[in-house]
This record gives C-alpha cells, sequence and structure tokens, in this order.
C-alpha cells in the first residue's frame, strides 16, 4: 500500500509542475507519515545519500564543463572539425555530429551541450539553407551524446546507487558513443545527398594545422580522462579535480577567453547544477529506502521473472519501461529510482551491471529527445525557432540510430565487455 501511495503522491505533484526533486521529497513525507517511520530517517538518509567520495566527481565535472563553455572551447572544436568533413555534401552537419561526440568528452552534460552547439550551428546551418528543423534535431541528438561519453553525469550517478566501478563504465561507454556518432554522420551525408546540401571549401593544410594547434588543448582534455583513470593514475572523482583544473588553467592563461571577473559567474552556475543534482540525489535516496523498506523492489523483480523465463523478451521489457519512464522523468532521478529494482532483475538474469548500466543511460538519453519532458527536444526546439512537432518528426531517425546501438548493446555483451 505504501508503494502505490509514494508513486501517486510523486505523479501527481509531477504532473502539476513541480520540480522533480521536491515531488520525490514530498511523497517521501507521505510515506513517512503513513508508514510511522521516525522523521529523523529523513535527515539519515540524506546524510547518507551524499556522504560519498565518488559523488564528489559531480560537482567536480560540473566545474569543469562550466569552465570549458566559457572558454571558448566549442567554437574552436567546430573550426577543427570543419578541416575533415566541410568540403563533403554536407559537411556543416557532419560538424555538428564529430563536435557532439568531442564535447561529450569534455561536459558530462547533454542538455548543456545542445544549447551550446545549437546556438552556434543552427543559424549557420540556416544561411546555407538547410532545413531548420533538421538542424534543430542534429543539435539535440548531438548534445544528447555527452550523457554517454565519459565524462557522464548520468553514469556516475549509475555508478553510485548501483556499487558499480565509474572507470569500468566509462571505458565501456565510448563504444556504443562513438558508435551512435558514427551513425549521425552517416545520415548526415545521405541526407544532404538528398536534399542537396552544399558543402563547404576545403580547408588548406597550413590553416588546418593552425586550428588544430588551436584545439588541441581541448582535445587532450578527453584523453586525460580516459589515460588517467584507465592507467590507474587517478580516480574518477580525482580525475574531476585533474580536469578542472586543467579547464581553468587553459581557459585564462592559453584561451584567455576566462578573466578573472567570470569566475564567481562560472562557479556560481557549477554550484547552482550541483545543488539541483543534490537535491534529486537526496530525495530519491529516501523514495528508494522506503521503497525497499516495504520490499517492493524485490516483489517487483519476482513478478518480472514469473512474466517469461526468456531472457531476451525480458530485456526487452525492461528496455520498454526504461524508454517510457525517460519520457516522463530526466536520467538522474529515474536511475536512482529503477537502478535498485531493475539491477536484480539484470544479475538474476547474467547481465554484468556495467553492461546493464549502458542500456538505462542509452534509454534514459533517448528520453531526453521525446515527449513530454525531452529537454534537449525542448533546446533544438528553442535553438532553431521550430514547433516541437515539427523537432518530433525529424528526431525520428536520429532516435532510430540510437536505439539499434541501444540493441547491439542489450544483447550483444562483447559490444561492452572488452571495457572490464
Amino acid at each position: 500500500m505504501i508503494g502505490i501511495l509514494l508513486f501517486t503522491i510523486f505523479l501527481i505533484f509531477l504532473f502539476f509542475g513541480l520540480p522533480v526533486g521536491f515531488a520525490l521529497g514530498i511523497a517521501s513525507l507521505g510515506g513517512i507519515a503513513y508508514g510511522s517511520y521516525p522523521i529523523s530517517v529523513m535527515a539519515q538518509r540524506f546524510f547518507t545519500a551524499v556522504d560519498s567520495f565518488p559523488l564528489m566527481a559531480i560537482p567536480l565535472f560540473m566545474l569543469a564543463g562550466a569552465l570549458m563553455s566559457h572558454g571558448g572551447i566549442t567554437k574552436r572544436i567546430i573550426d577543427f572539425a570543419l578541416c575533415f568533413v566541410g568540403h563533403i555534401k554536407g559537411g556543416l552537419a557532419m560538424v555538428v555530429a564529430i563536435t557532439g561526440i568531442i564535447m561529450g568528452g569534455i561536459s558530462g552534460s547533454g542538455v548543456a551541450d545542445a544549447a551550446a552547439i545549437g546556438a552556434i550551428m543552427v543559424p549557420e546551418m540556416s544561411k546555407r539553407k538547410y532545413d531548420r528543423a533538421f538542424s534543430g534535431a542534429l543539435c539535440a541528438c548531438c548534445g544528447s551524446i555527452g550523457l554517454i561519453i565519459p565524462p557522464s553525469i548520468a553514469i556516475i550517478i549509475f555508478a553510485c546507487t548501483a556499487n558499480v566501478s565509474i572507470g569500468d563504465l566509462f571505458m565501456a561507454a565510448y563504444a556504443p558513443g562513438i558508435c551512435i556518432g558514427l551513425g549521425f554522420l552517416l545520415y548526415c551525408y545521405i541526407i544532404a545527398r538528398i536534399k542537396n546540401y552544399p558543402n563547404e571549401e576545403k580547408i588548406q593544410a597550413k590553416e588546418t594545422i593552425r586550428r588544430f594547434k588551436d584545439a588541441i588543448w581541448a582535445l587532450i582534455m578527453p584523453l586525460i580522462i580516459v589515460v588517467g583513470i584507465r592507467g590507474g593514475i587517478f580516480t574518477a572523482t580525482e580525475g574531476g579535480a585533474v580536469i578542472s583544473i586543467y579547464g581553468l588553467l587553459v581557459g585564462m592563461f592559453i584561451y584567455k577567453d576566462i578573466k578573472i571577473k567570470d569566475l564567481p559567474a562560472i562557479l556560481l552556475e557549477a554550484a547552482e547544477s550541483t545543488a539541483t543534482i543534490g537535491t534529486i540525489i537526496c530525495a530519491t535516496t529516501l523514495f528508494s529506502w522506503l521503497l525497499t523498506s516495504e520490499q517492493i523492489p524485490a516483489k517487483i523483480t519476482t513478478w518480472l521473472i514469473s512474466l517469461t523465463d526468456n531472457k531476451f523478451l525480458l530485456l526487452f521489457l525492461i528496455n520498454v519501461l526504461l524508454l517510457i519512464t525517460g519520457m516522463f522523468i530526466d536520467s538522474g532521478p529515474a536511475i536512482m529510482l529503477l537502478a535498485p529494482i531493475l539491477c536484480p532483475v539484470a544479475t538474476s538474469l547474467g547481465v554484468n551491471l556495467v553492461q546493464f548500466g549502458l542500456v538505462m543511460v542509452m534509454n534514459l538519453t533517448i528520453g531526453l529527445l521525446t515527449p513530454p519532458v525531452g529537454t534537449a527536444m525542448y533546446v533544438g526546439s528553442n535553438v532553431s525557432g521550430v514547433p516541437i512537432k515539427d523537432i518530433s518528426r525529424a528526431l525520428l531517425p536520429f532516435i532510430g540510430i540510437m536505439f539499434a546501438a541501444l540493441m547491439l548493446v542489450t544483447y550483444v555483451p562483447a559490444f561492452t565487455s572488452w571495457a572490464y
């Protein structure tokens, strides 16, 4: 009964537009009152939720992303990408895909990447007669790759919730992230041939070298994360600190786009993002604890397994559940709500939790692009000035590419198992 009460209160407040963290917190208070739990449980669970060394990676990567977004990084990456694909038919669209992959390895936030890329690229693509719905959908999708490619905040949250190695998840996520990016590149080329989108002038070798030198400091950032974590030089949390310091030094002393007077605003931006995530983590931890106390995850696990003994069908049903959830709830709270419920199911099916973590994150990434709560979809609509219904239609081929990669991760363990 308490489980029904929790979800009913949560969905009611979510329907009326209350932020997810507050909706979960109020629902949990209702569960505490109904279940006659001591109110001190709330403070205990909140403290336990954030008393975690791995979770310290979140504010550090948030700070790194804020520093790099203010440091002129996006423009330099776009200029560099133009050197390689600009002269191909639809090259400007391909630049967006390449930029999304590289930016995903820097900021860790799909929505932030979509906004940064879209603000620069949509006006340029419009000047060259690209369809605005296509441009907005492309920027939304390529930005959302940031939720998959490390350092992904969603991956860090799953790792802490499911007690899985952040380093293993980071390494395993590169294959599907890059695979999706390559799929976007191919689709951009095909649609450019069909609609006769233009190509850019070929950039000479001397200019390519100059742009490479200008972008090299940005391109090194993902390399630092991969080599550092995989080589055992530092943990993911320590890597966040390293990248933050690196981003500050590059932005202030090499690119010189960040001034001392800019630092308070940058720190405030990172603090606000961290506070939002922290509120959600605290509220979701309490919500999940109440569910676990009532043995609801165990009951759901038993029910799911009783539906069928076919592993592949069960995995498909889990994907459907996650896709639907992603349509209504953002990745952070969705992971913290469902990971304690679904991880035991995955384990009982013999699915490695690193593989399953990517299944969750990829499903919820698609949720960023689907109505009614697809935040990346709304960003694409805003930067392109195209109505949601037109953006939604333009998003379908990109979602199909992401779904194909999701099926690979779900049913081909070798696609990710090389990393752990």
